[in-house]
């Protein structure tokens, strides 16, 4: 809810995975060149007839989602934001039917995090190794030594463009968003010396990422500006609190449930450990948005 990317909510005829979040499958075909006349080039004398190039590929045309799919989150969400966060049950079957409905079960939940399952596995890197090497050596392997020494806030803010470049799509303004997020909530958390990071403290940087990113995710697929919330402020900002704070028990979860030293992580391992707690997280979101509806 507090990303910058709100719209109007994802059409419910929008493939499940956007195209762009799926891995290129075309290939280029080969051969010459034909006449600009339209006439078929003679074949070289003494030489066989050319075999034309098969063509190339067409790319994997993305499935469009049931046209209604997004309805039932929607409806439950807008219930609970009206209610000013009273209607639990709302809020429980909004985020149920979100990932079960709406993005079509966990695991295509998390193929629609692309930009932000690519951050948090760049901010965990950058991370462990400031951890390992030091905060200067990591930030010299980025051309970013100038900022050693600054506060942790100006270090997070100058790897923003390293971590989460800015792009057209929402699906990168979401990971964006998510970070700028995460760097206010820094201190909160108790996390102000970049020189001194714990296994603990990495893994509650990359939990309040992925809790940022999953709310923008769930926010602008049910549509913003289709939701009414409440006038009162405070009403609204406990909408908020509660969205979030319910999303981030279903993170943490997902995190504690991998059972890895997220620091002990080879840059390698990284990637899958992000895809997997992604997963996890909305997987366990439903259930718990089963429990809380009461179904």
């Amino acid at each position: 809810m507090g990303t910058s990317n709100a719209y109007g909510g994802a059409g419910g005829g929008t493939p499940l995975i956007p195209s762009w979040l799926q891995d290129d499958g075309g290939g280029a075909g080969g051969g010459a060149t034909p006449p600009s006349d339209g006439s078929t080039p003679a074949p070289a004398t003494g030489a066989p007839p050319a075999v034309p190039p098969a063509p190339a590929p067409r790319p994997v045309i993305p499935a469009a989602g049931a046209s209604d799919r997004f309805t039932g989150a929607r409806t439950s969400f807008s219930r609970f934001a009206s209610s000013g966060g009273s209607d639990r049950r709302g809020l429980g079957r909004a985020v149920s039917r979100y990932v079960s409905t709406s993005a079509g079960g966990s695991r295509r939940a998390a193929q629609r995090m692309g930009s932000s399952r690519g951050a948090g596995a760049g901010l965990v890197r950058f991370l462990n190794d400031a951890s390992v090497n030091g905060v200067r050596e990591a930030l010299r392997a980025l051309n970013l030594e100038s900022l050693a020494g600054r506060p942790i806030e100006e270090v997070f803010a100058g790897l923003a463009d390293y971590i989460c470049p800015e792009g057209g799509s929402i699906d990168e303004g979401i990971a964006r968003d998510a970070f700028i997020e995460t760097i206010a909530d820094l201190a909160g958390a108790g996390i102000t010396d970049i020189d001194a990071l714990t296994s603990a403290q990495i893994q509650t940087v990359f939990e309040l990422y992925a809790t940022h990113a999953i709310e923008a995710r769930l926010c602008n697929d049910i549509g913003t500006k289709v939701v009414t919330l409440p006038a009162d402020p405070r009403a609204a900002a406990r909408v908020e609190a509660q969205l979030r704070d319910f999303i981030q028990r279903g993170v943490s979860d997902a995190i504690n449930a991998a059972g890895v030293n997220i620091q002990a992580l080879s840059p390698d391992a990284v990637t899958g450990f992000v895809t997997t707690v992604y997963q996890s997280a909305f997987e366990i979101l439903q259930t718990m948005g089963d429990a809380e509806a009461g179904e």
